[in-house]
């Protein structure tokens, strides 16, 4: 039986790549027409691209696991965002008396 491989990863991953594809990510749909289908899957090929090329160049297993880590972490941190504000919108205009 094959062992699974040994991943070693630490914190500045997650702290430098995934805000790195929020931003990429962002100044990708200001630059070029992208329908917002296709952003989680720029988001997940920008996390294979870091976690391949940069914080995994010596193991191609580990860069690909943590790849879909990374670009699915940025997929849900901007979802989170986004749905945390509309809620608090919401809540804003509610309260707000008519005038």
């Amino acid at each position: 039986m094959e062992e699974f491989p040994i991943i070693h990863t630490n914190v500045w991953d997650a702290v430098v790549a995934v805000p790195t594809i929020l931003i990429l990510t962002q100044i990708l749909k200001k630059v070029f027409p992208i329908p917002k289908a296709v952003v989680p899957s720029l988001a997940s090929l920008l996390g294979f691209i870091i976690s391949i090329f940069f914080a995994h160049r010596d193991n191609l297993p580990a860069g690909i696991f943590m790849g879909a880590f990374y670009g699915n972490a940025a997929v849900g941190v901007y979802a989170s965002i986004k749905t945390s504000y509309i809620a608090y919108k919401k809540k804003k205009a509610k309260k707000e008396p008519d005038p």
